[in-house]
């Protein structure tokens, strides 16, 4: 099979395409044929060599859909069968999907009923997922002012997209450190997009909802900006912030604010159906932005990389 193999850390020169053997079922194991993957910035830093966990020659990939080419679960994965995989350990303890075929644990398996092209499923995970499960947490109400921080995200414009599929009145304001892209994320369903300068929003709105993707170390300003009862879900650590410092949560949630999270580690066969049908019932645009071969994974890196990248990046394989 085609697979693209890291043998050192570095640049995106490192992405090799190589000819490796097809995986070989094992108990409790399943093999995936992929039809299209997800790059993620998890990748990149992997690629750069700051995952001290994963150990070179490694094939990356930490996503995929696809059809189960072989099975040791004939009843709840049966050859043919339309399944994604994210997360687990893939492309870090073990060979990812930055290849033709994939050797994934039954339990990482999880099969899904979409009408979806391929192209376009292969763009939901995992940006979607989390998107999702922080949308739900949020308790969206008409006629909420909803704060995404970390507008330019990946994760930020598929929760935009959600949000704005359901409920196309709601007022939904982004914040990013440059304005660059203002243009672009407005035509991504923003309605407005604000500042953000040395950690301060600049504005004076307040609003119900905050999809906080930046972290904890500008999480207190976020609440400053939040109305009374209202929620704020952290899900990102774009800052670089793992943790809350000085922070006094009687003080700081005086106006009632409740805090809350997303973890997409709990993932189940339900959860991803569930969101499969949303995007079906309220027709969400989850087309990628770019999409890109396996020859061509060098390019796709340095354009997630560059100035221009926004949005999702797929890479399909030919049949």
């Amino acid at each position: 099979m085609k697979a693209i193999l890291v043998k050192k850390a570095g640049g995106p020169e490192v992405l090799d395409l190589v000819s490796l053997p097809k995986p070989e079922t094992k108990a409790g194991w399943s093999l995936v044929k992929i039809k299209g993957f997800g790059i993620n910035r998890s990748e990149i830093f992997t690629r750069q060599g700051h995952s001290p966990s994963v150990s070179f020659p490694r094939v990356l990939g930490i996503e995929c859909v696809g059809i189960i080419e072989e099975t040791t679960d004939e009843q709840r994965l049966p050859v043919g069968q339309k399944v994604l995989s994210t997360m687990g350990e893939m492309g870090r303890a073990f060979d990812g999907s930055y290849a033709e075929y994939v050797l994934l644990p039954n339990e990482q398996i999880f099969p899904v009923a979409t009408d979806l092209s391929w192209s376009d499923f292969a763009a939901v995970p995992e940006s979607y997922f989390t998107a999702y499960g922080s949308m739900l947490q949020l308790r969206l109400e008409d006629g909420d002012k909803v704060l995404v921080r970390g507008a330019a995200s990946g994760v930020g414009l598929a929760f935009t997209k959600l949000v704005k599929a359901a409920h196309p009145d709601m007022r939904v304001v982004g914040s990013v450190r440059n304005l660059k892209k203002e243009a672009q994320l407005l035509a991504a369903g923003y309605d407005q997009i604000i500042l953000e300068e040395d950690g301060l929003l600049q504005t004076q709105e307040v609003f119900d909802k905050v999809l906080e993707l930046v972290g904890p170390s500008v999480i207190k300003d976020s609440i400053a900006h939040m109305a009374p009862y209202g929620i704020i879900c952290n899900t990102g650590l774009l800052g670089g912030q793992w943790y809350l410092e000085d922070f006094e949560p009687t003080f700081d949630l005086s106006k009632n604010i409740y805090l809350t999270t997303f973890y997409s580690g709990n993932v189940s066969a339900e959860g991803w159906q569930s969101l499969f049908d949303y995007i079906a019932k309220y027709g969400v645009k989850v087309s990628p932005d770019k999409i890109f071969s396996l020859e061509s994974i060098q390019e796709a890196h340095a354009f997630l990389e560059g100035p221009d990248a926004l949005g999702k990046v797929v890479v399909m394989n030919e049949d």
